[in-house]
């Protein structure tokens, strides 16, 4: 049904009649074609996304219900200041920060670096605001596969540079000829901007696009904290020396820490 809808033009002064231009209004007697229809290729967030949360939810609940009920954690005794605890180890989920103050002064290195870390988190929506391929997993196959070859790249890297650093450490081979500002916070900063620069000029020979270097950026980050993490819960023994986790001495165990 169509129906001519006619203006009002009574409160209309004779020029203003002259120059107004009027349209016709349709009105038609069905829903329309958008009714129950959302943008394309997508979902409602509730109840899909909502009842997916509550059940992941449900699970680490559920994750750590049975992981305390199996697992024994008594009060130790009350703390001696004049026996230190051989290691001294931070929790668990702490532990990669405790990693890298082996290899760097704790301003950089517990303050400086998390800093960065965070703010370029925050910054990821900012640099890169394309929706295309939003909501896919790594976007494309080109960005699995740069997620899993720098993936790959992190794994052999920093636990190269876990070992040679301590077991070749700069500040200590060079103490007394540099600053210990340079030894202790330029040289790290340096290299560990060298190991996260590196693959990215990789990357850039195949002229990637912002979604890709934040995806090649964001694994760096991502596997780098678990290195990091597993290096010091379980290769760090008495002294904080690296140890195979089977052969640590004085019957320690780094279990213990769980």
């Amino acid at each position: 049904m169509k129906q001519t809808v006619a203006p009002n033009t009574e409160s209309f002064s004779t020029e203003e009649r002259q120059i107004k231009t009027y349209s016709l209004v349709e009105l038609v007697k069905a829903p329309t074609t958008m009714v129950e229809h959302g943008p394309d290729n997508t979902i409602f967030a509730f109840p899909v996304v909502a009842i997916l949360e509550l059940v992941l939810a449900l699970g680490v609940m559920l994750a750590l219900l049975l992981m305390s009920l199996s697992v024994n954690a008594p009060l130790e005794e009350i703390a001696n200041p004049y026996v230190t605890t051989n290691p001294a180890k931070a929790p668990w989920y702490f532990m990669g920060l405790q990693e890298m103050l082996e290899h760097g002064h704790p301003t950089l290195m517990a303050v400086l670096m998390p800093t960065f870390m965070v703010l370029f988190v925050i910054a990821i929506p900012y640099i890169d605001n394309s929706s295309t391929g939003a909501g896919v997993w790594f976007t494309s196959k080109r960005g699995k596969r740069i997620v899993l070859l720098t993936a790959l790249y992190v794994v052999v890297v920093m636990p190269i540079y876990i070992l040679l650093d301590t077991q070749f450490p700069l500040r200590e081979i060079l103490r007394g000829q540099l600053p210990d500002f340079v030894l202790n916070s330029v040289f790290p900063f340096f290299i560990m901007a060298i190991i996260v620069i590196l693959p990215l000029l990789v990357l850039l020979r195949s002229k990637p696009n912002a979604r890709e270097i934040i995806l090649a950026l964001f694994t760096v980050l991502f596997v780098s904290a678990i290195v990091f993490t597993l290096t010091g819960f379980l290769f760090r023994g008495p002294g904080f020396e690296l140890y195979l986790p089977w052969d640590m001495p004085g019957d320690y165990s780094p279990w213990n820490n769980l």
